[in-house]
């Protein structure tokens, strides 16, 4: 019984952390797969926006669980653009997590897709630093798409929000008072020890993992540097 059970410890020891890599890997591949598709849609994320974000957050499949006034929560990931004045090139993905409250009567669960743009360095640190909540911390406005792009220089909010919502339907998406903080045990995961979010994407203290180049990859390819 004694062998059986060491067995079962040193069997469980060896699986346990590789199906958190796995769901970690799993969450690096959807954020770069909603990001590419809401990227690349014909009412898509204006590159004006983009090229002048510092950060970008990614969540996908963010779940509304509960009937009525549920509550809404998800895990996504964060790349922000390197550098002092936060222009250069793309990060390595922290991994994030948002709460969102609820959003008004809805029935059953619900699954929806998000992007983030924080379009100013003073957000992107309040977030690396600590927890970010929208309307509080930072002035968050439902992003324009497309044709609807206008008042490109328009600085009166720090965040923009996109979402799409299960079917593929795309718009700018009204999170009200959201909150966003670091994902401290899937950074570990990820990263294979204990780091912050800004060790990561500010302080360049990790080599990007194989599952994180994609969502890299695409950001690089459609906004290279910020302005």
């Amino acid at each position: 019984m004694k062998t059986y059970r060491a067995l079962l410890l040193l069997i469980l020891g060896t699986a346990l952390p590789a199906l958190a890599q796995n769901k970690m890997d799993d969450r690096l591949g959807n954020s770069a797969e909603v990001l590419r598709q809401m990227l690349s849609r014909e009412n898509a994320i204006p590159k004006t926006y983009l090229d002048r974000s510092v950060c970008v957050l990614v969540f996908p499949a963010v779940k509304k669980v509960g009937v009525g006034l549920g509550v809404t929560y998800g895990r996504g990931v964060l790349v922000c653009r390197t550098g002092t004045e936060m222009n250069g090139p793309w990060s390595a993905p922290a991994m994030y997590k948002i709460d969102v409250g609820s959003l008004g009567l809805q029935l059953g669960r619900t699954e929806t897709d998000y992007v983030i743009l924080l379009e100013n360095k003073k957000s992107a640190l309040k977030l690396l630093t600590g927890k970010l909540k929208l309307g509080a911390d930072a002035t968050a406005v439902a992003g324009p798409s497309g044709a609807k792009a206008v008042g490109a220089n328009d600085t009166n909010f720090d965040v923009l929000t996109y979402s799409r919502a299960k079917g593929g339907l795309f718009a700018g998406a009204s999170l009200g008072s959201a909150s966003m903080a670091t994902d401290d045990d899937a950074n570990k995961a990820v990263y294979g020890k204990d780091i912050t979010a800004t060790e990561i994407v500010r302080e360049g203290g990790v080599t990007v993992t194989p599952a994180g180049k994609p969502i890299i990859k695409v950001l690089t390819t459609a906004s290279p540097r910020g302005r």
